[in-house]
């Protein structure tokens, strides 16, 4: 017999042994097997915060979970991009027993640290392997977040595929999980591990080029190596594009001879304030018991809606272009989220009328557009321009950093963000700060630091599909994850790549 209890509730002191022993007692059977189902921190009264659990209880062993069917004689397949949506996806096919080739414009990521590391200290950018591009795309530089705002059912598929190569338990239950960079890194080897073992390649710094059609439907792919200029064709029936939101040449390439769309997007700046002061804002004077404290927050106090995104507790702000001569910025912190700042992308919704629709890269355009005023505004060299808060607030240049001091490793320049960000989205910030200081006290410090840009939140175009998730352009290709405009974010781009390989398995099941 297994049973749930929810609603269990222990302090944030005392340890997981105490919620066993709970559980049992509400069995009152002899125990054969216990699982978390769901945790989550209830800080609503700051003087009693609370761990709340569900968990499930059983006097057997819980049964153990079917195995997905394999197909005989499957077709070859081709991944482009190895971020989360493209892994996954190769990952559900090798259960279903195809054997995916995975082509990455950038390296494996051992060697893509080296690269970012280079391009944080040096200043020296590798176009192709960079915090957007190679292996484990631009999830690996980040906060390695789970959480989502989709209910596929897949997600929780993710979460356990992620917990089987090396993330920890914790993020199958865990109601805002999150991986780590520095986790995230063995997660990526293990991936790859297994799916070499059981029949998968990489072709690391391999660029897709184009592709070859008979009919309506897909019969090749063209791919170079970017080391050394070398072509090759690649005989496949399926190829999946999961190319991530900045594969812009691959996008023009694309719109040569299938039909995408121009979408929406958001852009603004990182702002970064001291972590413990986020803590206490949310937490009160228990802050020192518990994780370092995120936040969520959106305003509709201005003309455009204003929100946070990718918060990093306890993390660093990055550089993170992937083409010559702009400056974007990310957000990354460590499993332990320790460091002494936290940051969050702060974004305002961008329309069509600010940009254009003319034409399909239009938005590409303004967004490249934004990197290159921040490229001179920081001075040149990827260093990025930043404001205080305080300052940006009064239309003035600051001089100098006061209690939170920058985490940009390639360096700051004080500059006027006004003369970098569209003029909407600086009013919409300057309205929208102190209303979320009202939900969260300090997020209007006057030392926070403001740092642009952030214009990679999504795709500007978007690959269309029908419902069989194929092109509607091209049979047998098949538009995935972020980059195509199907999801946002680390656990909704793994859980679209997941629905590719059931929807290709159905295709070829019965063959």
């Amino acid at each position: 017999m297994i049973k749930q209890f929810d609603n269990i509730k222990i302090g944030i002191s005392e340890s997981e042994h105490k919620l066993y022993e709970i559980a049992c007692k509400k069995f009152g059977k002899r125990v054969a097997d216990f699982k978390i189902l769901k945790k989550s921190l209830d800080a609503r009264d700051k003087g009693n915060i609370v761990w709340v659990y569900s968990v499930a209880l059983s006097d057997t062993p819980f049964p153990a979970e079917p195995q997905p069917e394999k197909i005989k004689n499957p077709p070859a397949v081709a991944v482009i991009g190895s971020g989360p949506a493209g892994l996954f996806c190769a990952l559900r096919l090798i259960e279903h027993g195809f054997a995916p080739i995975i082509i990455e414009r950038g390296k494996p990521v051992e060697e893509r640290v080296n690269s970012t590391q280079k391009f944080f200290t040096q200043h020296i950018l590798d176009p192709n392997s960079n915090v957007q591009f190679g292996e484990g795309g631009a999830g690996t530089f980040s906060d390695g977040k789970l959480n989502t705002q989709t209910h596929d059912g897949l997600n929780r598929d993710a979460l356990k595929l992620f917990r089987k190569f090396g993330a920890p338990e914790e993020v199958v239950y865990l109601n805002k999980p999150h991986i780590g960079s520095d986790v995230l890194y063995n997660v990526l080897k293990n991936i790859r591990a297994y799916v070499e073992v059981n029949g998968g390649r990489y072709m690391f710094d391999t660029l897709f080029t184009g592709f070859s059609k008979k009919g309506d439907k897909l019969k090749s792919i063209s791919v170079r190596n970017v080391t050394t200029g070398q072509e090759s064709e690649l005989e496949v029936e399926c190829a999946v594009c999961a190319l991530g939101h900045s594969a812009r040449d691959t996008f023009e390439m694309l719109s040569k001879h299938i039909e995408l769309q121009p979408r929406e997007f958001a852009l603004g700046v990182r702002i970064e304030h001291l972590s413990r002061e986020i803590s206490f804002a949310q937490y009160g004077k228990s802050y020192t018991n518990l994780p370092a404290a995120d936040y969520k927050l959106v305003s509709h106090a201005g003309e455009r809606t204003v929100f946070t995104f990718c918060m990093c507790p306890g993390g660093v702000v990055i550089p993170s272009a992937s083409e010559e001569g702009g400056v974007v910025t990310n957000g990354m912190s460590c499993y332990a989220r320790n460091g002494t700042n936290s940051n969050s992308a702060l974004m305002v919704q961008m329309k069509f009328s600010d940009f254009g629709n003319d034409d399909l890269f239009a938005g590409m355009r303004f967004q490249r557009e934004i990197e290159r005023r921040a490229y001179v505004a920081g001075g040149g060299s990827y260093r990025a321009p930043v404001q205080l808060y305080k300052d940006f607030a009064a239309d003035r240049v600051s001089d100098k950093f006061g209690e939170v001091q920058p985490t940009y490793s390639a360096g700051t320049t004080f500059a006027p963000l006004a003369e970098v960000l569209p003029a909407v989205t600086v009013n919409s910030l300057k309205t929208a700060i102190p209303d979320m200081d009202r939900r969260l006290k300090g997020f209007a410090c006057p030392d926070a630091i403001l740092t642009g840009v952030e214009t990679r939140f999504s795709s500007p175009v978007k690959i269309l599909r029908d419902e069989n998730c194929e092109c509607v352009s091209l049979k047998g290709f098949y538009p995935c994850g972020e980059g195509s405009g199907y999801s946002g974010g680390i656990t909704s781009s793994a859980a679209d790549g997941l629905k590719i390989a059931e929807n290709i398995f159905e295709k070829y099941k019965n063959h």
